[in-house]
């Protein structure tokens, strides 16, 4: 096991990272920063730097690289649940953000030690995500592949009619697929350079998608 965890979590949406953070933590005791949460926890919690963010979000903005390597670093010096390593996710999205944060962890004498890149071909994370079928008046949910209804479209209880949900299609995906891809590719390439880098297949079952991650680890 490694001594200390100092890793980024990479992966796209449906990829399984909301699966495998919690084992992370839950194994190696050391801090999940979802840059999300520590975003809104910032601001809730009234900080400086979460004043910073909400004035910048309140105008429409984008929240600079600076106040997120600040938000990270205050994480690191202030929350104990990070002295045995941390689990960065959803960031650094760009290489500027990278080299960012590699110099603020320098700073700590806490480099980087892994980045791990949860793996699954877009068109398999369309069929995970797209495939949610819901039964509107009890919130039963099924999937067209993994957990089908017995008769296409109705639900196995009332026979009634199964929807899917707007946000659930094809083409809002695949755009955020592309975005992703397109800010994802130069930073994993930083990565592949450092030395630090694995990809693991993610198309695998949970548990031999953690036995991968844990492999990489040592």
């Amino acid at each position: 096991m490694v001594e200390q965890l100092r890793m980024i979590l990479i992966g796209p949406p449906g990829s399984g990272k909301g699966t495998q953070a919690p084992n992370l933590v839950s194994k190696y005791h050391s801090c999940h920063l979802a840059t999300g949460d520590m975003l809104r926890g910032q601001i809730k919690a009234g900080t400086e730097l979460g004043k910073k963010a909400k004035a910048i979000m309140d105008q429409g903005g984008l929240v600079s690289d600076d106040i997120m390597v600040g938000m990270i670093a205050h994480e690191l010096d202030n929350n104990p649940e990070c002295e045995n390593g941390f689990i960065l996710d959803g960031f650094p999205r760009t290489i500027a953000q990278a080299e960012a944060l590699d110099k603020m962890l320098a700073e700590r004498k806490m480099p980087l030690k892994n980045v791990v890149e949860l793996q699954v071909p877009d068109e398999r994370l369309v069929s995970r995500i797209t495939g949610r079928l819901i039964h509107p008046a009890s919130g039963r949910s099924y999937h067209k592949e993994f957990n089908p209804p017995k008769e296409d479209m109705k639900d196995d209880i009332t026979g009634e009619p199964l929807v899917q949900r707007s946000d659930d299609n094809v083409e809002a995906l695949k755009k955020r697929l592309i975005a992703y891809h397109e800010q994802t590719e130069p930073v994993v390439a930083y990565y592949k350079n450092k030395g630090v880098w694995t990809g693991i297949d993610a198309t695998k079952t949970p548990a031999q998608v953690w036995e991968d991650i844990s492999a990489a680890l040592v």
